[in-house]
């Protein structure tokens, strides 16, 4: 069972907690967490992509010039893919690109990522996270005290609007809700900044 530090908002080691072992120490699985992280960057895709085709295209609709006898090979529109100006052959059009990865696979990748984050040394606990006031100077004091990397990601039980709002405007730092974490954003940050209670949900929610 893996132990982490908990620190609180000025640096300080408080206590030590212990974390879930099927949480915090599986086995990384490398795929599953590849597939995750295609499967939300495909599921953020616009997919409003279109270009027009040879059957689009305006003009086109009268031969260019005889079948045969001009001694130029034959033609049926200037609008085809290889005329300036016409269609495009397979041309893109709006589709959705979102699709679903199976459960089983989404937990395993999500409890690889986190297991990551402990391997690595990555993960800071904090005993709370509270702030009377936005002010985004207090919350670079708080990262500055407990040494956390420019790109942050915290994690909090519940949502917090005055955390938000002084994080809003420090760049590369993120925070999210413990019961809608994602495999991309636990990797695409160098420090996981979860706070205690987060801990307990995370191990309620991906148990």
């Amino acid at each position: 069972m893996p132990k982490v530090n908990v620190y609180n908002i000025l640096g300080e080691q408080v206590e030590d907690i212990d974390l879930k072992d099927d949480i915090f120490d599986v086995e990384v699985n490398e795929t599953a967490m590849y597939e995750m992280v295609k499967n939300h960057l495909a599921n953020r895709r616009q997919g409003t992509q279109s270009v027009k085709t040879r059957t689009e295209v305006r003009g086109g609709g009268r031969k260019p010039w005889r079948q045969k006898g001009t001694g130029r090979a034959r033609q049926g529109s200037i609008r085809a893919p290889h005329w300036k100006g016409g269609g495009v052959t397979f041309a893109p059009k709006p589709r959705d690109y979102s699709y679903r990865v199976p459960k089983k696979v989404r937990k395993l990748a999500i409890k690889s990522a986190l297991t990551s984050k402990v391997l690595n040394d990555e993960i800071i606990v904090l005993d709370e996270l509270n702030i009377e006031e936005p002010k985004t100077k207090e919350m670079v004091k708080i990262l500055d005290s407990i040494k956390a990397n420019k790109k942050a990601l915290i994690v909090m039980d519940e949502s917090n609007e005055n955390v938000m709002k002084s994080i809003r405007n420090i760049p590369n730092v993120e925070v999210t809700i413990a019961n809608t974490l994602n495999v991309y954003d636990i990797l695409k940050y160098d420090s996981f900044i979860i706070t205690k209670a987060a801990v307990r949900k995370v191990e309620e929610v991906y148990a």
